[in-house]
């Protein structure tokens, strides 16, 4: 279900009024925490950060005009989504919010290889995603994305 929306408070103010808050609320959590040298923007028809042109001129693999993609936030018919590409290229990182969010929630995590799925607003656990937010910097993040997925790596 992607939106059409042009820009991040235009995709914000079209969604349900339950879901604006969660999404409002992850959205100052991850802006707070993430390292300079992201920009917020609309992608993939959902609210997202990536690494602009400016910092990294080749732009995604997928498609060279758009910026390098690091985090998006969707939501979804069923679920709100956040997608992070560093816990699916970055074992570590994978493995440590795994364990995090244990102890941060007492739901089970639903998760796909970059999409971690929340069913109701209540279950999100704000200062983890915060914390996974902080993790990572543009320029470890080019690193490993260079790394993992430009140069033949068998991940895609």
């Amino acid at each position: 279900m992607q939106s059409k929306a042009t820009t991040v408070e235009q995709y914000i103010a079209e969604l349900p009024e339950e879901r604006q808050k969660a999404i409002n609320e992850l959205r100052k959590v991850i802006k707070k925490n993430l390292p300079k040298g992201f920009k917020e923007a609309m992608g993939y028809g959902m609210m997202g950060w990536s690494v602009p042109h400016s910092i990294y001129p080749a732009g995604y693999h997928c498609n060279p005009k758009d910026p390098l993609p690091f985090m998006g936030l969707a939501s979804q018919k069923n679920s709100i989504n956040l997608y992070h590409m560093g816990i699916y290229a970055n074992p570590k990182l994978l493995k440590w919010f795994q364990e995090a969010h244990t102890k941060a929630s007492p739901k089970k995590l639903d998760m796909g290889k970059s999409c971690i799925r929340y069913k109701k607003a209540e279950d999100i656990p704000y200062k983890l995603i915060g914390e996974l937010a902080s993790k990572m910097t543009p320029q470890e993040w080019i690193e490993m994305y260079e790394s993992a997925f430009r140069k033949g790596s068998t991940k895609k």
